[in-house]
Formats: structure tokens, sequence, C-alpha cells
């Protein structure tokens, strides 16, 4: 009888373990069940699929912290590959994995086009629903939405409802901003010690307080000593461009989901940036950081998880730490977009000194490159980030360039006919055909290169067009004598070969 309790309890302990606040809607009425819902977001995946497992972690806790909020919004999976997930992901129209979609009253409302971290899934869901201000009607709800803030949250401060011109900006400010940005307001006829509240969060005594004021509110992992936890609106200016400008403060935390927000001159500082598992050591270095940013506040300055920058280290020729408790590495981009990193071990003075240099222009600009070839009697040349300027950008020819991947299957393709290119065109004295390994050399701006294999048309007045053609030879040449600065030597606009030469 013991035993079978004893197995019975481990059971439930393993179930515990195991269990999940996403809702698995694969074998339900998938109509019957989201209508259950006021908002709903589902992801639709496929268990083999690489970018399904990585998000599941987060969409995991995700679900934990929309579940537990305010109110509560359900995330649910369904599995595409069972026999009714099946038939579900074909009525929704899901054409790959992961699909996810938001639903809303039992209706589809709109593909989900947030965030892939759990924060960003919170905030991004949370302002879908509701108004785009939260109401605190009561001292003791106030109290505890500042007590409990895991993130910026920008507070308007009213005399009463509709008394103000500046609560209509408010929430025409929150409303544009919903989506990363949380907002909540109090009317002081509800909330009468409504500042004494902000004081206790950190609100300067110099701050010109009033009924009518608005007011970005730092959570208490962030707050520092080299700057006010809280930013008090003067009322002149755009509010927009306020809370903006202030959200992140002296140095913010710079994720995959906010990248957009942080301009440049921009240095980043790389660690274990985690403030729900080492928020002790996060700040330990973050405040390293601002000791410096308190000087620079013409330099943007971030605070990045190395882990989740892996991608953007490599670009920099930086390791990420090996372990948590490892000093940060230091990469940083000028307007620009030149890179240069911190040589040697971080430390204030360091950093100090490698702002100032930034600033100051006596910096050497990283260069991804592998070494420069020898093109000497090559028929296609090959461009490395050092030698793509010379080549390319400043040569007084117009150039055909090939973006590749060394494991790019199209790529691999098009090689033999890229070759019979270059040798077709050997002797034009106006015209080069040119290669580069894009995942091993910095890519100069005048190309953007999301695929491979890309190619772009670089005629000699510099404006860089990408080329759509086709991919046989004749049509590369048909397209070069069509668009060369000068007529071709051996082969008329049309792409014929002229008098005396072979036809091909």
């Amino acid at each position: 009888m013991m035993r079978a309790f004893l197995v019975l309890a481990f059971c439930a302990i393993i179930g515990q373990a195991f269990s999940s606040d996403v809702i698995d809607l694969s074998n339900e009425d998938f109509t019957s069940a989201i209508a259950q819902h006021d908002t709903i977001l589902v992801e639709f995946f496929a268990p083999w699929c690489g970018h399904c497992k990585r998000l599941a972690p987060e969409y995991e806790t995700a679900a934990t912290k929309l579940k537990q909020g305010d109110p509560a919004i359900p995330l649910a999976k369904v599995d595409c590959t069972s026999d009714i997930g099946k038939e579900t992901c074909n009525s929704v129209g899901v054409n790959g994995y992961p699909t996810l979609k938001i639903f809303k009253n039992g209706e589809f409302s709109a593909d989900y086009n947030g965030p892939r971290q759990a924060d960003g899934i919170v905030k991004y869901m949370k302002s879908k629903v509701g108004p785009a201000s939260r109401l605190f009607s009561e001292k003791s709800q106030l109290a505890s939405a500042i007590e409990k803030l895991s993130d910026v949250i920008v507070l308007g401060i009213f005399e009463k409802d509709g008394a103000s011109d500046l609560q209509s900006t408010f929430l025409k400010a929150a409303d544009k901003l919903r989506e990363s940005v949380s907002f909540g307001h109090v009317f002081v006829k509800d909330v009468s010690d409504v500042y004494e509240i902000a004081r206790l969060a950190g609100l300067d005594e110099q701050v010109r307080v009033n009924s009518n004021n608005v007011l970005v509110v730092r959570p208490k992992s962030s707050i520092n000593k080299f700057e006010p936890s809280i930013a008090a609106y003067s009322g002149n200016g755009d509010l927009t461009e306020f809370v903006k400008s202030n959200f992140h403060g002296l140095v913010g935390v710079r994720t995959q989901d906010n990248n957009a927000d942080f301009r440049a001159p921009l240095v980043t500082v790389y660690y274990d940036v985690d403030y729900v598992k080492n928020p002790k050591g996060t700040n330990y270095w973050r405040n390293r950081v601002l000791k410096v940013a308190q000087n620079h506040k013409d330099v943007t300055f971030a605070v990045s998880n190395a882990n989740q920058f892996s991608g953007e280290l490599e670009e920099f020729g930086l390791e990420a730490p090996r372990d948590r408790d490892a000093s940060p590495v230091v990469g940083a981009r000028d307007e620009a977009g030149q890179k240069y990193k911190l040589e040697g071990k971080f430390s204030i003075e360091s950093l100090e000194q490698f702002v100032k240099d930034l600033k100051d222009g006596k910096l050497e600009a990283f260069l991804k490159s592998e070494p420069e070839p020898d093109n000497e009697n090559a028929d296609v040349k090959v461009a490395v980030a050092k030698n793509i300027q010379d080549l390319v950008i400043n040569a007084d020819k117009d150039t055909l360039i090939e973006f590749y991947a060394p494991w790019c299957g199209h790529c691999k393709n098009l090689a033999p006919t890229y070759e019979e290119l270059g040798k077709a065109l050997k002797n034009e004295p106006g015209v080069q055909v040119v290669k580069m390994d894009a995942t091993a050399n910095d890519v100069p701006p005048q190309f953007v290169v999301h695929g491979f294999p890309t190619i772009y048309w670089y005629p000699k007045d510099k404006v860089a067009k990408k080329y759509e053609g086709g991919r046989d030879l004749n049509n590369f040449i048909e397209y070069i004598a069509k668009h060369a600065t000068d007529e071709l030597a051996g082969y008329d606009r049309d792409g014929k070969a002229k008098s005396g030469k072979e036809e091909l």
C-alpha cells in the first residue's frame, strides 16, 4: 500500500514538474476552444521544426507570465502534424512553422508579428488587450504596480477625467507606443497622495509636481545613483519623443526585440545580462558602464546578453565571456556604421578611454576579412573586405558582383556559369566580374544582402542596383551589354557577339 502511495506521489511530482501553461489544442475542436477566450495567441508548429524548438521555452515562459496578468491572456499551441491539428492548420492558412496568430472572441484578429522572446511576447500581447493605458483607481493598485515593476511604465497623473489637454496627448502617445511601452494613469481625486507613492519609487524632490504630469518610472532593478529613477515631462516638446528618449535611460538593456531603439554612435557592453536569473551580476557591470556613460551623453550606451548576440560578437571579432562572472567585452559602431572593439580587459578606465578615442576618431575600425587574394590572372576577381574599396567601390569599371555563402546550394549551382561569364568578359576593359564570400567578410553598406546568392550591378556612376535577371550565361551577357556605361568591345547593346568574336 505504501509503495503504491509513493508511486502515485512520484507521478504527481513529475506531472507538476512538466506541467505547462501553454494550452494544447492539437486534438481539440479549435473553433469552440478559442471562442472561450476574449483574446488568445496560438502557435501552429511541427515537432521537427528547429525554429519551433527554439521558440518553445520562450513561449512557455511568456504563457506563465501572461496567465498571471490582469487580465490574463492565454497562449495555446496546435501540432500541425497530428490528425486533428493538421485540419486545423489547413483551415487557418498555415504555410510554415512556427506560425503565430491572434484570435479575439473566436475569430481571427491578426497575424502575430511581434518579438519571439518571452518578455517581448508578454509586452506585445498586453498591448493588444484593453485600453492603451491602464487606469489605477485605487491607491493600493498603484502602489502594488510600482512595487512589482519589471519594466518601465509611463504614468499619467491628472486632476480628473477630461480636465486637461495633456491627458488627450498622453492617451494618443499611449496608443502610438502601446506595443513597446506600458502606460498607466491615475486621477488625483481617486489617489490624492500619488506623489508620495511615486517618491517611494525614487521621485526626486526637485521635480516640479502638480496634478497634471507625466512620469517615466523605472523598475527597482534598474535604479542607480547615476540618473533619476523617474523622469518628469515638463510639458514642452513632443511627449512621444520624450518617452522614447527617456525609456532606456543612460544605459539601456538592448535585446533582439528593441535593437532598433539604439542609435549610433553606439557602445555595447556584452556579458551575462539577465535581470531574472542574474540581477546582482547584471547591475554590477551595468553600474560600471553607467559611471562612464554619465560623462558622454552624446553617445548611446547599452548592455546586452552575450549569448543572445553571439552572431553580432562574431562580426566584431569578439568572443562571448565564458562564464557568468567573466569580464564583459565591448563593441561599438559609429554613425558611418564602422565597427570598433575594446582591446584588452574591461574596466571603467579602459572603457572611458575607448569612448574618448571613439569620439576623437583615434580608433582603427575592425574589418572582418579574408586575406587579400591574388587577382592578377583571375577571370572572376575575388573581393574581400580588405580590397573591395579599391577593387569595386573606387574602380573606374562597371562591376557585376555576386555575394555568396560557401554552403549555399544555389551558389554552387551558379558557380560554373559565373566562371564562364568571367572568361567571356575577361578582355573587356570597362567591365569586371567579381564574387565575395559574404559570410567571411564585411559587406559594404552599398549592398544589402539577406540571402544567397545576391548579385548586384555596380556601374561607374556608383549607384548599386540589385540584379534580378536570369542566371544563364546569355542572360548575364545581355544584361551587362545593355547596361554597361560604355559599349562592350566584344558585344553590341543587345548582347550579340560582334564580328570576329565566336558566337556563344
